[in-house]
């Protein structure tokens, strides 16, 4: 498969994920492109922010671009921290699961979701969404080594692990990310038209 397609992120960890889910496909960074600049993402959805991403850089380098919005959605918290999971706290990773763990202290109802959200733009301007999510709860602990962001709180039950500790091989195959990029790859296939050298 030799399209090039942008992947309309500077978050080495998701390039990763996506590249590992993908093998196939020859994705291509903001960073590969000497890109730095750094877009708001003030929209007030997943979906928003997904298309805003994708549409600025598919108008700036005029190449195929998906971008992907996600995070996680905490029921009893009314499905925060949503759009602003990268910036809970403020901090980093690490503190943002400190809030989450302090936000849901005494409290019965862990349930929570990752949701991901990916818009891809074909050569042709033509605009595709894509829609992942995964169930879990959170944890009453931060647990495990592997992933990043909430990974080490998002509790999969029947495992009865956090997605840090179940790592990789696991989430390339049943994540929120792992979804839509197993949608977008079928999407592709069916529609050879897309004809991206």
């Amino acid at each position: 498969m030799n399209k090039t397609i942008l992947i309309a992120s500077s978050n080495q960890n998701k390039i990763k994920e996506f590249k590992k889910i993908l093998p196939d496909y020859h994705f291509i960074s903001l960073k590969d492109i000497n890109d730095f600049e750094d877009i708001d993402e003030d929209g007030e959805t997943f979906e928003a922010n997904s298309y805003l991403k994708a549409k600025h850089y598919f108008d700036k380098h005029k190449i195929p671009t998906l971008a992907d919005d996600s995070g996680l959605e905490i029921e009893v918290l009314n499905n925060e921290p949503g759009i602003l999971s990268k910036r809970y706290s403020g901090l980093g990773d690490h503190e943002n699961n400190l809030l989450v763990l302090r936000n849901l202290k005494n409290k019965e109802n862990r349930n929570a979701r990752f949701r991901c959200v990916l818009t891809y733009i074909d050569v042709s301007g033509k605009v595709i969404v894509f829609e992942g999510t995964i169930n879990g709860k959170i944890a009453y602990e931060i647990k495990g080594e592997e992933g990043f962001g909430y990974d080490p709180i998002f509790l999969i039950e029947s495992e009865n692990k956090t997605l840090a500790e179940l790592g990789s091989i696991y989430k390339n195959k049943h994540s929120h990310r792992a979804q839509v990029l197993i949608k977008f790859k079928e999407y592709l296939e069916k529609n050879e038209n897309i004809n991206n050298k």
